[in-house]
């Protein structure tokens, strides 16, 4: 019961997800003809040089091979989440009126960059994505231990010539401060990037360690003695992300409750961060 209710949780949250990004698009970003970025910044762009209404098509369209690329290197799960992501947002694109509500493009651009940030940091704290330059960004992110919002950006940047070059600099221009305010917004959000150090304090050495060497990343054993008691203990040290923290912590309460654990924010990490096979 407990795994359905965070799988209806988790759906939900993405049509949320879906829901914030399409408000951002419809009522901020393309009434001023400006993009978020991303395929969805490429529809706008191909949409302003044709017809707006079939932004949404152009949206899902250039998604698909995406969401294939996605399914062989990521996993089922996420990619059916950014599936759910992307049919609902093309949905709602179609459906919502694109309304200015705001005249000035420069608060459309930041409030636009804000709605659309929250959307894709949800979308990722669900586990799955709003699709297209999320997909690839999170490819990179797994294999390269960047912000996916520095990836994001710099995506983006490409998106953003193409506006300035075809249409106008000065939409270009606040396009790009959309991108820069949705991009810090979504690594504020999104934490799988900030890493911590994990000592752990433990007289069952074996059966923690059994349950460390579950998860991604290097345990390091030091043999340890109580200050007071004396008694001879076992110290574990790994580095996790802070998006993985609470996997970690429940490992660790599972195995063993009465355990020490002290959490430390990591500044930097040098060498091989995630175990190999």
């Amino acid at each position: 019961m407990e795994g359905i209710m965070k799988q209806a949780r988790d759906v939900v949250m993405i049509v949320v997800s879906a829901l914030l990004v399409s408000i951002g698009l419809k009522l901020f970003l393309i009434p001023h003809q400006l993009l978020s970025g991303g395929v969805a910044g490429l529809a706008s762009v191909i949409g302003y040089l044709s017809n707006p209404k079939y932004i949404s098509l152009f949206y899902f369209g250039m998604n698909l091979p995406i969401l294939i690329w996605g399914l062989i290197a990521v996993g089922k799960r996420y990619i059916f989440l950014s599936i759910l992501s992307v049919a609902s947002t093309t949905w709602f694109l179609s459906v919502l009126p694109s309304i200015k509500v705001v005249s000035d493009p420069i608060l459309a651009a930041i409030a636009g960059g804000v709605i659309i940030a929250g959307g894709i940091g949800f979308s990722l704290r669900a586990g799955g994505s709003t699709g297209g330059f999320d997909i690839l960004g999170s490819i990179i992110t797994r294999k390269r231990d960047v912000p996916i919002g520095t990836v994001l950006f710099i995506m983006d940047g490409m998106v953003i010539l193409t506006l300035g070059y075809f249409k106008s600099w000065d939409l270009a221009l606040c396009t790009m401060l959309c991108t820069f305010v949705k991009s810090k917004v979504v690594d504020m959000i999104h934490i799988r990037h900030v890493k911590v150090t994990c000592f752990i304090v433990t007289k069952r050495r074996d059966e923690m360690l059994a349950r460390l060497k579950l998860l991604p990343h290097g345990v390091t054993v030091v043999n340890a003695e109580g200050g007071y008691s004396h008694e001879g203990n076992c110290m574990l040290m790994t580095v996790t992300t802070r998006y993985e923290l609470a996997e970690l912590r429940k490992a660790i309460l599972e195995t063993d409750p009465k355990s020490f654990v002290n959490v430390l924010e990591t500044v930097e990490v040098m060498g091989r961060f995630r175990r190999l096979g």
